[in-house]
Formats: C-alpha cells, sequence, structure tokens
C-alpha cells in the first residue's frame, strides 16, 4: 500500500489532504491550551474559595474551629487546596508536553510538507516540458512530411507536363528531394523524442513521483502517530494526579470521620456554662389576708429585717431569669467578675496559663543569656560579659512583675473556685434538706430570689440564718415598702438593662445603692421610686454611707 502507485494522479488531493492534517493538529493544540486555561482557572477559583472560608486570624471564627466538626470543615479546605494544586499540575504538564511540543513539530512539518510537494510540482513541471517538447517534434514531423507530399506531387506534375523545360522539372525534383530528406530528419527527431519522453515519463511515474509521494506518506503517517501520542499523553498527565487527588479526597474523608458529636456537645457545655442555679420557685402570694410569718415558718422574715424585700418592676413577676442576662460587649474589668462564675473561671484559667507561658519564655532568655554570660567569663575575646548584665536585670523584673500578676489572677481564680465549690455543696445539702423537709421549701426559694443569678449560696444561706428576726411586724406586703439607701454610687461605663429585674444607667450618672454586692458580681440601685434594678458591681463606683455598713468603694 503505497501512496505513489495507488494515488499517483492525485497530487492536488494530496496536497488538500495533508494541509487538512496540519489543521486537525493546530485544532488540537488549540483545544489542549483552552483545556489548560480553565485548569488554571479552575485552580484560582478553587482557592480563592478555600481562602474564602478560612478563619480570619485573631477573629471569633478561630474559637470556632476547636469543634471538630469546624475542624473536619477547616481540613476540607486545606485539602481543597491541595486539590487545586493538582490542576495547576495538569496544566503545566499539558502545555511543557503537549502544546509546547506540538507547536515545534507543527512548525517543522510545514517546513517539510512544503519541500515535498516543491519537488512533486518541480517533476510535474519537467514532464509537462517534455511533452510540449514532444508536441513539438511531431507537428514538425507532420509538417514536413505534408511538404514532402507536396513537393513529390509537384514534381511529377511538372515531369509530366511536355510544356516545361528540363531544367524546371529538374528543379522540382531537386526540391522534392529536399523535402523528403527534411522529413526524414524531423521523423528521426520525434523518434527520439519520443523515445526519450517516454523514458521521462516512466521514470516520472514510477519513480520521482512514488519517490515524492512516499515521502508525503511517511510525513502524514507521522502526524497521524504524533496526534495519536499527544492524546496519549493528555490521558496520562489527568492519570497521573488521580492518586494525590484521591488521597486529598481520602484526607476529607477521614475528616469527616473524625467529627465526634458528644466531644462537641461537651465543648458547648464548657464554652457556655455560666455555673448559675436555675431560678427557684415563685412562692404564692395571697392577698385575701395579711400573711403573718415566723422564724420557723419562713426565711422571708429574715430578708425583712435584713431591708431586702423585693422591689416592684413595672408590675412584673417578681421571677427572673438571670442566667439569660444579655452580656455587655464593652471592655469588662480585669478580674472578669462580669462574666458568670463558671466563664470567669475559664478566662481566669486561661489568664494564668498565658502568663505562665510568659514567664517560661523570660526565663528561657534568662537561662540563655546567663550561659553566654558564662562564655564571655570563660573567654573574654569572645565578648564582654558585662554587657548582658542590663538585660538580665530587665528580664529579671519582668518575671517578678509576671509572677506577681500570675499570684493576683491566681487569688481571684482560688475565690471563684471556692465559691463554686461552695455553691455545689450547698445545692447538695439543699437536696437532702428538701427531701426531709418537703414543707420548708418554698421559703427556701423566696430567698434564692432575691440573688441575680437565681442561686442558693452556703455564704447567703448562712447570712440567713444569723439574721434575728424582726420584733414588729405590719400587716403590708413586703415588696411593697421600698428599701431604705445604703449609699450612692457613679456609672462607670453605660448599661443596657435588657432582662427582667435590671435597670439601664449611662456613664457618669450618679443613683442610689439600695442593696451592696453580695459576692454575685450585682449591686442594686435605685433612680427614683419607680426605677430600681440591679447593675454589674464593675460598672460603678459605689460609695456606702459610714452609718450604713461602713465607707467601702467598689469599681
Amino acid at each position: 500500500m503505497s501512496w505513489g502507485t495507488e494515488l499517483w494522479d492525485q497530487f492536488d488531493n494530496l496536497e488538500k489532504h495533508t494541509q487538512w492534517g496540519i489543521d486537525v493538529l493546530e485544532k488540537f493544540i488549540k483545544f489542549v491550551k483552552e483545556r489548560t486555561e480553565i485548569e488554571l482557572s479552575y485552580a484560582k477559583q478553587l482557592r480563592n474559595l478555600s481562602k474564602k472560608y478560612q478563619p480570619k486570624k485573631n477573629s471569633k471564627e478561630e474559637e470556632e474551629y476547636r469543634y471538630t466538626s469546624a475542624r473536619a470543615f477547616l481540613a476540607t479546605l486545606n485539602e481543597m487546596n491541595d486539590y487545586a494544586g493538582q490542576h495547576e499540575v495538569i496544566s503545566e504538564n499539558m502545555t511543557s508536553l503537549i502544546t509546547g511540543e506540538l507547536t515545534r513539530y507543527v512548525q517543522e512539518l510545514k517546513q517539510e510538507r512544503k519541500s515535498h510537494f516543491h519537488d512533486g510540482r518541480k517533476a510535474q513541471q519537467h514532464i509537462e516540458t517534455c511533452w510540449k517538447q514532444l508536441e513539438a517534434s511531431k507537428r514538425r514531423f507532420e509538417r514536413d512530411c505534408k511538404e514532402a507530399d507536396r513537393a513529390q506531387q509537384y514534381f511529377e506534375k511538372m515531369d509530366a507536363d511536355i510544356n516545361v523545360t528540363k531544367a524546371d522539372v529538374e528543379k522540382a525534383r531537386q526540391q522534392a528531394q529536399l523535402r523528403h530528406q527534411m522529413a526524414e530528419d524531423s521523423k528521426a527527431e520525434y523518434s527520439s523524442t519520443l523515445q526519450k519522453f517516454n523514458s521521462e515519463q516512466h521514470d516520472h511515474y514510477y519513480t520521482h513521483i512514488p519517490h515524492i509521494f512516499q515521502k508525503i506518506q511517511e510525513m502524514e503517517e507521522r502526524r497521524i502517530v504524533r496526534i495519536g501520542e499527544s492524546m496519549k499523553t493528555f490521558a496520562e498527565v489527568d492519570r497521573q494526579v488521580i492518586p494525590i487527588i484521591g488521597k486529598c479526597l481520602d484526607e476529607i474523608t477521614k475528616a469527616a470521620e473524625s467529627i465526634d458529636h458528644k466531644n462537641d456537645s461537651q465543648l458547648v457545655i464548657e464554652a457556655f456554662k455560666s455555673g448559675f442555679e436555675p431560678p427557684g420557685d415563685v412562692d404564692f402570694e395571697d392577698f385575701t389576708q395579711p400573711m403573718k410569718r415566723t422564724v420557723s415558718e419562713s426565711s422571708l422574715s429574715n430578708s425583712r429585717a435584713d431591708g431586702k424585700s423585693e422591689p416592684k418592676f413595672g408590675g412584673k413577676s417578681k421571677g427572673k431569669l438571670w442566667p439569660f442576662i444579655k452580656k455587655n460587649k464593652g471592655a469588662g474589668p480585669e478580674d472578669f467578675s462580669n462574666l458568670p462564675p463558671e466563664q470567669r473561671r475559664k478566662k481566669l484559667q486561661q489568664k494564668v496559663d498565658e502568663l505562665n507561658r510568659d514567664i517560661q519564655k523570660e526565663m528561657d532568655q534568662r537561662d540563655a543569656l546567663t550561659k553566654m554570660k558564662d562564655v564571655y567569663i570563660k573567654n573574654p575575646q569572645m565578648g564582654d560579659a558585662a554587657s548582658v548584665d542590663h538585660r538580665l536585670a530587665e528580664l529579671g523584673q519582668n518575671i517578678e512583675k509576671l509572677r506577681l500578676e500570675v499570684q493576683k489572677f491566681e487569688a481571684w481564680l482560688a475565690e471563684v473556685e471556692g465559691r463554686l465549690s461552695m455553691r455545689s455543696e450547698a445545692r447538695r445539702q439543699s437536696g437532702l434538706y428538701e427531701a426531709q423537709n418537703p414543707s420548708a421549701v418554698n421559703s427556701c426559694a423566696q430567698d434564692r430570689e432575691s440573688s441575680p443569678d437565681g442561686s442558693y449560696t452556703e455564704e447567703q444561706s448562712q447570712e440567713t440564718e444569723m439574721k434575728v428576726p424582726a420584733t414588729d411586724f405590719d400587716d403590708e406586703f413586703d415588696d411593697e415598702e421600698p428599701l431604705p439607701t445604703i449609699g450612692t454610687c457613679k456609672a462607670l461605663y453605660t448599661f443596657e438593662g435588657q432582662n427582667e429585674g435590671t435597670i439601664s444607667v449611662a456613664e457618669g450618672e450618679m443613683l442610689y445603692v439600695i442593696e451592696e454586692d453580695k459576692g454575685d458580681g450585682w449591686t442594686r440601685i435605685r433612680r427614683n421610686e419607680d426605677e430600681e434594678g440591679y447593675v454589674p458591681t464593675s460598672y460603678v463606683e459605689v460609695y456606702l454611707d459610714k452609718n450604713a455598713k461602713g465607707a467601702m468603694t467598689y469599681i
């Protein structure tokens, strides 16, 4: 199967076909180039997507990634980043192994094709020239034969005419002989030219053209093989990254399987547990008859004697859901006293751990400088030992300051932990007491009502037990008599009291204190006869009357 023998007369069609082959190759190059651009664009979009959902540094989002589900999502984002990298690898490999190589090959192919068809046209022009020479020789031979026939006929006519002179007859005979000689010469030339043309034509169609067409065939077959290899490379480039992409997907699956719903639920408890007790039961208030209370019947008399009857907050129920008080967004106090007990304990513990890490860093620097100083002392040529003394002194002062800070925060932490343990113990004892004395539960609930966190603390219990009952009772309800003023206070910060039992204050506002902080972080204040409520103690500066409970100031 050879184009030279099978397609000897299809020069023009072969020229068109080979041009089509080059067009197909260029079309494939363009296809691969667009594929690489798509891969790069896809990789870029994946990277941007992963970056968009990455947690911002030093933001609240970072704290959320302690949950296993959030960490799994973060792992997915990181793996998608690696996934995008593999698509960049696909683009790079296709550009270098296919697009670049085929572009150079197409240029070489065009040059080779041009050379082969130039040789073909040259051979075609040569055989056409030989054919023209043969045609010219043939026409000359034909003309000379006709001229010889006419000369012979003229001679015979002159020879038969008796009126023509002998000289004219001889002249006609010589002319006929000359024309015959010329016809013979033309015949010989035509015969020679014909033999030469046949030889050239044979060489043209059986040697030159087959040879040229064979080269064109080989060129075209190489092009077909090359585009096939490029298509294999196209698939192989994808196949090479499949294992890595598979690992990325495996890591995403592994991250998903690492999600622990129980652990996340426990983290929610640790993050938001306030440490407050749920509010106690609300007592039934009987308005049909005066309430006769004794110490044995209710602890409300003790509360009355201490001037702690509940105020009226616009006729609202006395039950308060203190655990749901909205947190203030402003900067809190250093000891985190504005936070619920459990959250305060966590913040203090974090602060202690942070300070201990800072102390360790400072001590490591001090140890390193001490070793350097020892080296300088042993080898004075390496440096001046006295040059590090100033820095060592600074480190010593920093360590001492940090230790004092640790002691301060540890004291606050011990205080909070002690309170929490006391509260837990009180809760346990309260449960035992309620089981043994069900009839006394309602009176205890009223005492718990006086605390903003709704809890019943051991301190409050002891304080109530030590109270002496009032000697005189009137028939009015306790909550209808306003508490006496025991001092004044100045608001250090603005507080938005959006929960029942709280009151809003503006920074710099002066108000009256009617109940001081009992260790729960809340102070009870009054603006006028109809407006009173609780504010965080850390938000006000309290000035107690000396004749009330001694001069004390809370900041």
